[in-house]
């Protein structure tokens, strides 16, 4: 499974550009699927659901399942924040895993930087960011800009930095 992340500071735009990114990875033919940190405390499930309730009594493990979907929760209780190699483990293998946050950690990613927010840019100090998505130009970057405006060019320089290439093309096929 291929990885890549989005990173960039709060308000930057990641997950507006995922949104459209998947879709855009998806008509070439690719499996993807996406990981998100939270800093905050928040629960997918609600007080008087069964499964709140089981999880309140102090189950480890939860699991809803449908006809439609299934979705496991896990509750930490005093375990150590788990980082998002350890999450990886848990999900399915697709095409490609879009991770959004963890800008710290160790996988590729390409930053998404908006120099009119007045946050510095990540890329100097992290040797994995391996292209910028702006909406301005940037002069003097390592790594190639990406117009942040642009998806279609984002999806074509993910497929290729990936290596899914012949797996866009025989998914796209099918």
């Amino acid at each position: 499974m291929k990885v890549i992340g989005l990173a960039g500071w709060s308000g930057s735009g990641k997950t507006t550009l995922i949104v459209q990114l998947i879709p855009a990875l998806v008509r070439r033919g690719l499996k993807v699927s996406t990981m998100k940190h939270a800093h905050h405390a928040f629960d997918v499930d609600k007080p008087g659901k069964d499964s709140f309730e089981h999880r309140a009594a102090g189950a480890t493990e939860v699991m809803i399942g449908s006809g439609r979907r299934w979705a496991l929760m896990h509750e930490l209780r005093d375990e150590a924040e788990p980082d998002s190699r350890n999450l990886m483990q848990h999900m399915t293998q697709v095409d490609l895993l879009i991770i959004e946050g963890w800008k710290a950690e160790g996988h590729e990613k390409i930053e998404i930087h908006r120099p009119a927010h007045g946050k510095p840019l990540i890329q100097p100090d992290d040797p994995k960011v391996v292209a910028v998505a702006s909406d301005a130009d940037l002069s003097g970057l390592p790594v190639p800009r990406l117009d942040l405006n642009d998806v279609e060019a984002i999806a074509d320089f993910i497929v290729a930095h990936c290596g899914l290439a012949e797996r866009a093309r025989k998914g796209a096929a099918e």
